[in-house]
């Protein structure tokens, strides 16, 4: 990140801990005033270092289970990133995915309500032409989300 610096840096921190600090809060504890603290965001969020601001909801608040797994993802062959980023958005499960190193081609996030949904999910994944096998983890317990 060319041009921030550590008050930048920290400033990020807090913000992905609490996006809705208030900026004299934030300002106590980077040691600037207030202001200066919504200034600098105002240029982050200018220069888009900061891309949005959204809201986590407790499942459990909305009575909505869920099931969260992680789920590497094994091609045929050599697949294009543009390829795994057309097939995995089609899947409306997925939360978030990216390529990665090590024997996977891909790793994914999945999210469903229950159990046979994620099976659901995960078969659809399965019988992308280039998908060779998958290897899942199914999340017990989030310890920490940011």
């Amino acid at each position: 990140m060319d041009g921030i610096d550590a008050t930048d840096r920290r400033l990020l921190d807090l913000l992905r801990i609490d996006g809705r600090a208030g900026w004299a809060e934030l300002g106590e504890q980077v040691g600037l005033s207030a202001s200066a603290v919504r200034r600098r965001v105002d240029r982050l969020r200018a220069r888009g270092v900061i891309t949005g601001f959204t809201v986590q909801v407790d499942p459990d608040a909305e009575r909505e289970p869920r099931v969260e797994a992680y789920v590497e993802l094994f091609c045929r062959g050599t697949v294009a990133p543009g390829e795994l980023q057309r097939m995995l958005s089609a899947v409306p499960e997925v939360v978030t995915a990216g390529t990665v190193t090590g024997e996977a081609d891909a790793m994914v996030l999945l999210r469903s309500r229950d159990v046979r949904s994620l099976e659901d999910a995960l078969e659809r994944l399965r019988m992308a032409g280039s998908v060779d096998h998958t290897r899942s983890a199914v999340v017990l317990t989030w310890l920490v989300s940011r």
